[in-house]
């Protein structure tokens, strides 16, 4: 095929299934996952935001976590769900560019705030005295606009790289959204190995600061086994433990997409494993970080059964004043 990029209107996505009942499965499956996404990851931005005592950097953090996990389940499955629904397979080539540039920008993001996340925890746990001067409100601000910002130029530089390559075997990409591996496989031209050894430098530094979390968990654990009261240790994993369930799950599945050898390339396993570091973690965050957290679950509970009083008192006003009015 003679195709290029530049005469490539739209681009196929990899559907879920072929016949029309597992189309509307897909439908109704995601539709229920991204819900609760919304829902989970809603609720935890609802309750840090009004809660004055969970204005913390730790909750500071899963704040920005949770938004970034709203955004990136929202990039990529909604548009899968219309697909299934419609049953077609087609995204426009401005809306392929801009999937791959949102999802980019916000997985590097997320991984940038986990790495800030466990550094958090270190100076919580294994330098109490300091974690006011190293993690105060400044700090704390900087901190995620690096995250942030590092995350928005890493989309930018590689967004650009790919879509300025010329695209000669077909618009068929082998994922259920727009990503980089299924992309530089349409490509015909050598430029494509310095996208691959920029993307390998890439995950080479996302392996640098999985170090750097490991090594800040064998610290803290150190620490925390020195803390002679029971009810202390359970504090300190009960905050630890979560964060480092995410990072793995994260972490894992990422490398192992983009690192994998051919040989045991499959359409099949990279629809697996896209969506256990696309879906499931913004879906399954929320509950990872409020199972095990007492004073999250405090907070949640206080924020809906203040709702629910609020909800009452709105109703129950109207009411009355009809009362008063037939009484009349």
């Amino acid at each position: 095929m003679s195709n290029s990029s530049s005469s490539i209107s739209q681009f196929l996505l990899l559907p879920f299934a072929d016949t029309r009942e597992l189309q509307l499965l897909h439908f109704w499956l995601f539709l229920g996952i991204y819900l609760a996404a919304l829902l989970g990851n809603g609720l935890i931005i609802i309750t840090i935001a009004c809660d004055h005592r969970l204005h913390t950097p730790m909750y500071f953090f899963l704040l920005n976590l949770s938004i970034l996990d709203l955004g990136c389940i929202s990039t990529t499955v909604p548009k899968s769900m219309a697909n299934s629904f419609r049953d077609t397979r087609a995204i426009s080539y401005t809306g392929c560019v801009a999937q791959l540039f949102s999802f980019l920008f916000l997985m590097v993001t997320e991984f940038f705030v986990l790495t800030v996340m466990a550094y958090d925890r270190y100076v919580a746990i294994c330098h109490p005295l300091h974690y006011g001067t190293l993690l105060g409100s400044r700090a704390c601000v900087h901190m995620a606009a690096a995250a942030w910002a590092s995350g928005f130029l890493h989309a930018v530089l590689h967004t650009a790289k790919i879509f300025s390559l010329p695209l000669c075997y077909g618009n068929a990409v082998g994922q259920f959204f727009c990503e980089i591996p299924p992309i530089l496989k349409l490509s015909c031209s050598d430029a494509y190995l310095r996208e691959t050894g920029f993307l390998v430098v890439s995950v080479c530094l996302g392996f640098g600061c999985f170090i750097f979390i490991v090594v800040s968990y064998v610290q803290i654990f150190r620490a925390v086994l020195r803390i002679p009261s029971q009810q202390g240790r359970h504090k300190a994993f009960s905050t630890c433990l979560p964060h480092l369930a995410v990072v793995s799950l994260f972490v894992s599945t990422v490398i192992f997409a983009y690192l994998k050898p051919p040989s045991i390339s499959s359409l099949f396993l990279d629809l697996v494993l896209a969506f256990l570091y696309s879906v499931f973690p913004p879906a399954v965050n929320p509950l990872i970080y409020s199972m095990r957290n007492q004073e999250l679950k405090d907070a949640m509970w206080k924020l809906m059964t203040g709702c629910l009083s609020i909800n009452k008192l709105l109703i129950s006003k109207p009411v009355l004043l009809t009362l008063l009015l037939l009484a009349i």
